[in-house]
């Protein structure tokens, strides 16, 4: 599953792709099947959270922060590896702060991840790609199990 940067609608693509750019069913924008993050604001993170049908992480963090720009590269590469099956999104805090406050975020860059629409595991500072990978993996694996139970 793959969301629209242009109007926020998740799009089913099949694997493997058909030739041409794949585009959004609703708005008919080209589709970024890369699984690069996509930035989003307050309402963009809740409406998506709540929509995905696949899991969700969040990177909160702001652009003067060095440990955040340190972490992006991270954060793109788990993204591209997970693509269609992980939602990786970005959300700028400074831009932003009624939606950090509204998450209690107290320290950056934090990392959120979401599941069934609800927050599963929280984490803050930078981690190695195959950790934080595998801590998302967990993460969703654990909170699926919990919604359930």
């Amino acid at each position: 599953m793959f969301r629209c940067k242009a109007c926020g609608a998740f799009n089913r693509v099949r694997e493997p792709r058909p030739p041409g750019a794949p585009e959004c069913g609703r708005c008919h924008s080209a589709l970024d099947v890369t699984g690069a993050p996509q930035e989003v604001d307050g309402e963009g993170l809740d409406r998506a959270v709540l929509g995905s049908p696949v899991p969700v992480l969040l990177d909160l963090w702001a652009p003067w922060c060095a440990p955040c720009r340190a972490a992006s590269p991270i954060v793109e590469a788990v993204g591209r590896a997970q693509a269609g099956r992980l939602l990786v999104l970005k959300l700028n805090t400074e831009q932003h702060p009624h939606a950090a406050s509204t998450l209690r975020v107290q320290g950056i860059p934090t990392f959120v991840v979401f599941a069934g629409g609800r927050e599963v595991a929280r984490r803050s500072g930078v981690l190695p790609r195959a950790e934080l990978e595998r801590w998302v993996m967990t993460s969703v694996a654990q909170g699926g199990a919990n919604a359930t139970a």
